[in-house]
């Protein structure tokens, strides 16, 4: 069975919690709201801990899904009748159909009469107006509008969760331009509503249509403003299709239109989300497309932009050995760091990783990028060729320095440490004064696993009965010596009130 690192994104050689891939979410796994769980354990020094349980596939927080079973746990059917009706009852109350059939009548209303409450997050009827009178609505929505739902929606903001950070226009527009160019005609947006309105708005725009779209997305709120054909309720976590095999049918036949040309696959996962699930779903959307491959195709992989932060890069790549990432930096409009402007970081961390080819890839000029003619690709202003690597190097957009020790580029504000062994930030605690182990000193161990604890227990032990003794024997003298002096204050009370009680003769 495959291990894979969760969280911590170190693997079994480090510790956490990892996820166990080789245990397909199925049938036999247990259910939650947001679908099949995933089969996690405990990851000690890269070893398993304890016993596996199934948890959440989208959700690591416990607050947010508190799903957890043990995998083997005999589970009563009281328990599973509990659970079933917890699972219907964090399911939408109307049908992807139903808010289908209610957006065609509400289309129908005159601009005065069509509402959208901002609390229940939801287009309004005449005859819910009732209801939502003390809620916060707006009024007088146009089609335009309803062409952007993305603005009047409210992003989900959970980072660990469905976090939605919306594309800003310019990387929209970008990622848009990019696709037309590179000559795709369908885009399957997973997770990535703004570019899905985005095409729609294109095509309505024009007479002919250049580029057609289906939006695969966990927010089901959606499905107020798109039809079966163009949203699909999905948890790209573990594959999963709320709508089941309808809705799976009409992601397949989108892979599979004119055998499978022309189509590419776009994902902006939440920031805080495992790469593993991640890489597993887009693997099995890829193998969906190849089934409409010719026989000779069958190795080939659907192009891919995903689009996640620079330092994932390696987590990527074990997935994804023939991706490459791109020096465009995406950026967001409802996210504080990652956006141009004042408030945002000059380098937006956010890339695109692709299997592409990058030299394919055209990045604007006016934007400060620019061809490299050794490395035959489009990179940022600041990342300047290395002669010794033969690459430019940088991964952030700043110059990176070359390091002869360590034979590679490393960061502007990194420096080789020769305790370290290696380049790291300036005022780091080096390596090999956190390797000793606080109990014997040695190194290649902490003070959890040290062979000599059970030793030092015994004696530490010991010397909290002797503490404990001798401030027992201090907290009964100081008792004692209190409750005389209480007694003996209270006697002075009484014989200086008897004294003041006293006639005067």
């Amino acid at each position: 069975m495959e291990v894979a690192a969760a969280e911590s994104q170190r693997g079994l050689r480090g510790s956490g919690v990892a996820v166990l891939l080789g245990q397909e979410p199925g049938p036999r796994s247990p259910c939650c709201p947001h679908g099949p769980t995933l089969l996690f354990v405990k990851i000690s020094q890269g070893k398993e801990e304890g016993r596996r349980f199934y948890a959440c596939s989208a959700c690591r927080d416990r607050r947010d899904c508190n799903f957890f079973q043990w995998e083997n746990e005999k589970v009563s059917e009281a328990r599973l009748a509990a659970r079933e009706e917890i699972n219907r009852h964090f399911q939408p109350c109307l049908s992807h159909r139903e808010n289908v059939e209610r957006y065609k009548q509400f289309v129908l209303l005159p601009i005065s009469k069509r509402k959208f409450c901002q609390e229940c997050q939801q287009l309004l009827l005449p005859v819910e107006w009732g209801k939502h009178s003390s809620h916060q609505v707006l009024s007088d929505l146009s089609i335009a509008h309803l062409q952007r739902p993305s603005q009047l929606l409210c992003p989900l903001e959970n980072k660990k969760t469905n976090a939605q950070y919306l594309f800003s226009d310019r990387s929209c527009h970008f990622l848009l331009d990019l696709i037309i160019a590179l000559g795709f005609r369908r885009v399957l947006c997973v997770g990535t509503p703004r570019l899905h309105e985005l095409i729609r708005l294109k095509a309505s725009q024009e007479q002919e249509t250049t580029v057609q779209s289906l939006l695969l997305d966990i927010d089901f709120r959606y499905s107020q403003f798109y039809t079966e054909e163009d949203f699909c309720h999905y948890n790209m976590f573990n594959h999963y299709f709320f709508g089941g095999e309808a809705a799976h049918e009409i992601c397949r036949k989108f892979l599979h239109q004119e055998k499978g040309e022309g189509v590419i696959l776009v994902t902006d996962p939440p920031f805080g989300g495992l790469v593993e699930p991640l890489a597993s779903s887009f693997k099995k959307l890829s193998a969906t497309w190849r089934e409409a491959q010719e026989e000779d195709h069958s190795s080939k992989e659907l192009p891919m932009f995903w689009i996640f932060p620079y330092f994932f890069e390696s987590r990527i790549l074990e997935f994804f050995p023939d991706f490459s990432m791109i020096d465009y930096q995406v950026d967001y409009d409802n996210h504080t760091l990652y956006k141009h402007g004042k408030t945002g970081r000059k380098q937006s961390p956010v890339r695109i990783f692709t299997n592409i080819s990058p030299n394919m890839i055209v990045l604007p000029v006016e934007e400060g990028y620019r061809f490299c003619c050794v490395c035959q690709r489009y990179v940022s202003s600041g990342n300047q060729h290395c002669e010794i690597c033969n690459s430019c190097t940088s991964k952030d957009g700043r110059r990176w320095n070359h390091c002869f020790l360590c034979k590679k580029c490393v960061k502007p504000s990194w420096i080789h440490c020769n305790t370290c062994n290696r380049c790291v930030l300036q005022g780091h605690t080096c390596e090999s004064a956190q390797a000793g182990c606080f109990i014997c000193g040695e190194a290649g161990h902490k003070r959890s696993t040290c062979p000599d604890l059970s030793l030092t227990a015994r004696a530490c032990q010991a010397d909290r009965k002797r503490k404990l003794k001798k401030n027992k024997i201090k907290m009964g003298a100081f008792k004692r010596l209190y409750v005389k002096h209480a007694t003996f204050s209270r006697k002075n009370v009484k014989k200086k009130k008897n004294t003041l009680s006293c006639p005067v003769t």
